[in-house]
């Protein structure tokens, strides 16, 4: 019995049902007071036969065209008229007969010549009705015009969302946050944050102010008004957020920076009002707005269209807002953005945006961390090593990561595993990171020797210097628009050296170099390479000043407003060209010798290359021995371009 109660489905009150009783009433009242229902339509004939009888009590000419007949009391009893007295839509005073006359002038003329003529004794009067069908058939445009019109605004009102019916175009100047409290749950928790630990500390302060705001303002403290979250995409700004919102105990309002932008005037500051009037009303609470630079971005900057002005007068109203009159209330702002150097400064003083937390990417212990968390969900099998797998994806993302444990898991799948081997997150990192495989892609053999010597090279340059990566992988497998890939495992370094950088670009070299020693010719698949190194030494000699003649200056502008201006003269543009260019051929030359040195291991390691197609560090320890100079290892990529796809 529980259950058939259970499923039976829940009488809901439907306010259209209102509207069906109102339409009937009319209907019927309409039926029943019209008197048409049980009067015959005659003829011209049967209309004399009874007008001559003089059993005619009144005639009622309607619009000038019909004659409703009324009948005498005591010629109602008579036999010819029962069949209709009898009637069940006859009612007592209704018309008996309807009689279409034509000519109105005609008609009356003619009652007039019988009335004289026989001495008739009715009456005659003419009336102008309007049915009330008439009138709904009349006012039907009118009435669909209304209905349409209601429809779409309740549709608007009921996709439009955010608090306070923010669709509605009465409400379009309401804010679209929406709102997370106690009713609704948010499962995420700083415990589903790995790594970010500095950030974490300082966004659980934040919530702890809120918690307990006695604790800091008994020593005079003040509540930060703000907190900006900044980092490149998929560092797991957002997902602070949200840990947030699960983690504070507070009304949490939460929406992205383009949700104050609207196509009329005036409507993203009439919602930056909103949202704090509303912030303020559930204080103590945190305003959380993502992808804060759709608005915050510097003003006065290509003010040249009315839509800026616009975003302008939004990005005014959040600052009064922040620190103005009146915000001495228990609202914090949390914010995120990958683009911090663009935002306006008078955003980020303090006072607005108290602290600036960096997101950065994560480093190998944190990679770990961020590894334990996603493979939670996932049957992996015994073999798999997370360790390893945290070296393997150094610059890589929280969100990469996630990436790739759901990569790894589809790649299991595909081949029907019951468990995910340590080999299919390593298939995975080739797919991301390299692309998918083509193997359908058409080399030729001479093409297939080229690029086994290349890639060859670049391990072969890479084992034998002290401070190049130490490689890990080399596959001639063609991938994505690459023909060819190295990877490697650098060190993860947080300041590079000189003698560093100059290994690094030597090994890169080593590709170009091996094709030159052993064919005595150079392809265009050093493409990567040679943009690799040019920026490497670029870098070395207008940012870093790790160059003798150039001296110790930078040209780099952390502010971004050298887009337009060379911030040296011509001489010494000559200069620095002419030094980025002898670094790089002392390089070359350098990754030749090292090549020349060991020509027969390079010849062996590009044969066994061209055999297996692909092969791993085990293999390069069979050919040359261990490195004199192991030290801990992380990965990076070495790609030859395809340049027929590019």
């Amino acid at each position: 019995m529980s259950d058939k109660k259970k499923n039976t489905p829940k009488f809901t009150f439907n306010s259209y049902w209102i509207y069906v009783p109102i339409i009937l009433f009319f209907i019927a009242l309409q039926l029943f007071n019209s008197g048409g229902l049980a009067s015959k339509n005659i003829s011209k004939n049967e209309f004399t036969k009874v007008l001559e009888a003089n059993d005619i009590k009144k005639i009622v000419i309607e619009n000038n065209t019909i004659a409703q007949v009324f009948l005498k009391d005591d010629a109602l009893k008579k036999e010819e008229y029962q069949k209709l007295v009898n009637s069940p839509f006859y009612r007592k005073g209704s018309p008996l007969y309807s009689y279409n006359f034509g000519d109105l002038q005609n008609f009356e003329n003619e009652l007039e010549t019988q009335k004289q003529a026989k001495g008739l004794d009715f009456d005659k009067v003419n009336e102008e009705r309007t049915s009330m069908m008439d009138t709904i058939i009349g006012l039907l445009p009118f009435i669909l015009l209304i209905g349409v019109w209601l429809f779409f605004m309740r549709r608007m009102s009921a996709g439009g969302g955010g608090a306070g019916g923010g669709g509605q175009i009465f409400n379009i100047g309401k804010s679209k946050a929406k709102l997370f409290d106690e009713n609704t749950k948010v499962k995420t928790t700083f415990k589903n944050v790995a790594g970010l630990e500095g950030a974490k500390e300082e966004i659980q302060e934040i919530v702890d102010f809120l918690k307990n705001p006695e604790k800091y303002t008994k020593l005079g403290g003040k509540i930060p008004k703000g907190a900006l979250l900044v980092g490149p995409p998929g560092t797991g700004k957002t997902l602070l957020a949200k840990a947030v919102a699960g983690e504070a105990g507070v009304p949490f309002f939460s929406l992205s920076g383009s949700d104050f932008v609207e196509m009329f005037v005036g409507v993203g500051a009439s919602r930056v009002r909103d949202l704090f009037k509303q912030a303020q009303q559930k204080s103590p609470s945190i305003i959380f707005i993502d992808e804060i630079d759709a608005i915050g971005r510097a003003r006065g900057k290509n003010s040249m269209t009315g839509g800026n002005d616009e975003r302008e007068n939004t990005l005014n109203q959040l600052l009064s807002e922040m620190d103005g009159f009146g915000t001495d209330t228990n609202v914090i702002v949390l914010a995120a953005t990958n683009r911090a150097e663009i935002l306006d400064k008078a955003l980020m003083r303090a006072g607005r945006f108290d602290r600036q937390i960096y997101v950065d990417l994560p480093d190998l212990h944190e990679r770990r961390e961020i590894f334990e968390v996603h493979i939670k969900p996932l049957k992996l099998a015994d073999d798999v090593n997370l360790e390893f797998l945290a070296q393997q994806t150094p610059g890589f993302s929280g969100a990469d990561i996630a990436n790739l444990c759901n990569e790894a898991a589809l790649i299991a799948a595909r081949f029907n595993k019951n468990a995910i081997h340590h080999q299919d997150f390593l298939d995975a990192v080739d797919r991301i990171v390299g692309g998918l495989e083509k193997k359908n892609k058409v080399i030729t053999p001479k093409e297939k020797e080229v690029i086994a010597f290349h890639e060859a090279g670049h391990a072969t340059v890479s084992w034998m210097l002290e401070h190049a990566a130490p490689l890990v992988k080399v596959t001639i497998v063609p991938r994505g628009q690459s023909l060819g890939a190295a990877w490697y495992l650098p060190e993860e370094r947080k300041i590079i050296q000189t003698e560093q950088m100059l290994d690094e670009m030597c090994a890169t070299m080593g590709g170009r170099a091996a094709e030159k020693l052993i064919f005595d010719k150079i392809s265009t698949g050093a493409l990567s390479d040679l943009e690799k190194v040019t920026k490497q030494a670029r870098a070395m000699v207008t940012i870093y000043g790790l160059n003798e003649k150039v001296g110790n200056i930078t040209y780099y502008d952390s502010s971004g407003n050298d887009s337009f201006v060379k911030p040296y003269s011509e001489d010494t543009a000559k200069k620095i060209d002419e030094e980025i260019s002898k670094i790089i051929e002392i390089q070359y030359k350098r990754a030749i010798q090292v090549l020349e040195d060991n020509k027969d291991k390079l010849t062996t390691l590009a044969e066994k290359l061209l055999e297996k197609e692909v092969i791993f560090k085990d293999d390069l320890i069979e050919i040359f021995g261990k490195r004199p100079f192991e030290k801990e290892e992380t990965k990076k990529i070495d790609v030859i371009i395809d340049n027929s796809e590019k």
